[in-house]
């Protein structure tokens, strides 16, 4: 649907009418186990602050921490979104972004989609895989690998066998190391819900010996203002059998589990997740956790723990009860799309046996909050202290013009930090200066 400027302007317009939406509580108050966290507020049309994409002007790139340095790998990509390292060296980047088939219920959502679309974070997606291929030289290869995918998002190799998630399955392909382009046709190994697809993404990370995959799948709405019906094995993490494609939910109640990692220490599961909107520019910390088996984590009944949303009828104080508080809060509306465990040695001491979280950035919060890649440093199997910046630089200092946006996270075969920046369209390597 095509819609003038005369109607985006109106849209922006009734979009920052309703009420103040400035925030209260620093971010630094809302990253740990115990967030600061204040009263609900209701809009009628939530406020919003999104900046323009503009993309990267010429020489221009982020910033990173101290010791560290920053280049490019490569641009002109189509939306890239995730990232996974082969065995050999070569990089897949996964191109992509939603089906546009998504349902508008409301008018704020309406509104809300054509005032974030300003942002370029709704650039076309290439509905493909990119293979980069490091040279000689330190440059690096591009080669189209995989076309005619459906939204994907997730991707893993299990042996010689790549499996990509798209928004409505997962399909599997044969591949042979080396090979610049899939020759396979792929078969389908299981289905994923995609009715909505409020949240298209389908995070994927398979199991250390290979027998299961699992699958981080989003709510189909904010809080269920589609109806229950349609959350069937949302707002989950599923888990697949490899070898039969059976599933079974795994984990409920979180809302949108954008990225899947397993903790080196423990090797437990951990989850980042994408908290509810429309509440405050304080509500709710987005959080990093540890995912149980048979967990259930609040949404839609609860946030963090047993703070009910009296927006959910009819209430359910018994599944409420049952709310398992998040590990850690990265603060409200950050919107983290990358985790990633570093394991490798080549960045500086400080970054190693923790995580990296990539923060696509806010859209109701003033001022911005995320648009950058953090890290928070682990003990014990357990995140500790504050979150660190350590790639930023991706929005205007007047927050008006964004440049770029991190979303999915690698590490290369030489230990670099590899990040996909889907308004930049660019691929990035963090290396020790």
């Amino acid at each position: 649907m095509k819609l003038s400027s005369l109607a985006l302007t109106l849209a922006a317009v009734l979009a920052v009418a309703g009420c103040d939406n400035s925030a209260v509580i620093s971010p630094e108050q809302q990253m740990g186990p115990d967030p600061t966290l204040p009263p609900a507020q209701n809009f009628l049309i939530p406020p919003m602050q999104v900046p323009k994409g503009v993309g990267w002007q010429q020489n221009q790139m982020p910033k990173v921490a101290e010791g560290l340095k920053i280049d490019k790998v490569a641009d002109g990509l189509l939306h890239p979104r995730q990232l996974l390292t082969l065995p050999n060296g070569d990089v897949l980047v996964v191109e992509a972004n939603g089906p546009g088939t998504e349902a508008v219920s409301t008018t704020k959502q309406l509104i809300a989609g054509l005032v974030k679309g300003q942002s370029g974070k709704g650039g076309k997606g290439g509905n493909r895989i990119t293979l980069l291929r490091p040279t000689a030289d330190g440059g690096w290869e591009k080669h189209i690998f995989l076309e005619g995918l459906d939204s994907p998002f997730g991707v893993q190799l299990i042996g010689n066998t790549l499996y990509v998630a798209n928004t409505g399955n997962i399909m599997q392909y044969a591949y042979q190391p080396g090979e610049t382009r899939i020759s396979d046709p792929g078969k389908e190994l299981a289905d994923l819900p995609d009715t909505i697809n409020h949240h298209w993404t389908k995070a994927l990370l398979a199991s250390p010996d290979g027998k299961k995959l699992y699958v981080g799948v989003g709510s189909n709405s904010n809080i269920t203002e589609n109806g229950l019906a349609v959350e069937y094995r949302r707002a989950a993490v599923l888990e697949v059998d490899t070898a039969s494609g059976a599933s079974r939910i795994f984990a409920s109640g979180l809302r949108n589990p954008t990225g899947l990692q397993w903790e080196p220490h423990s090797g437990k599961l951990w989850a980042i997740v994408n908290e509810r909107d429309e509440i405050g520019a304080d509500l709710v910390p987005d959080y990093l956790t540890s995912v149980q088996d048979g967990g259930f984590y609040g949404w839609p009944y609860s946030y963090f723990g047993q703070h009910v949303d009296r927006r959910v009828q009819p209430a359910r104080p018994d599944r409420v009860a049952k709310a398992i508080k998040p590990d850690y809060a990265l603060s409200s509306h950050v919107a983290p799309l990358g985790l990633l465990f570093y394991t490798a040695s080549a960045l500086p001491a400080e970054y190693r046996g923790g995580a990296f979280v990539s923060e696509h950035g806010s859209w109701d919060r003033s001022p911005l909050n995320g648009y950058r890649v953090s890290y928070v440093a682990f003990e014990q199997g357990k995140p500790v202290g504050k979150l660190k910046a350590v790639v930023t630089g991706f929005v205007s200092d007047d927050e008006k013009e964004l440049y770029g946006a991190p979303v999915g996270l690698a590490i290369d075969t030489s230990g670099a930090l590899l990040i996909a920046d889907d308004v930049g369209n660019t691929v990035w390597r963090v290396s020790a200066k």
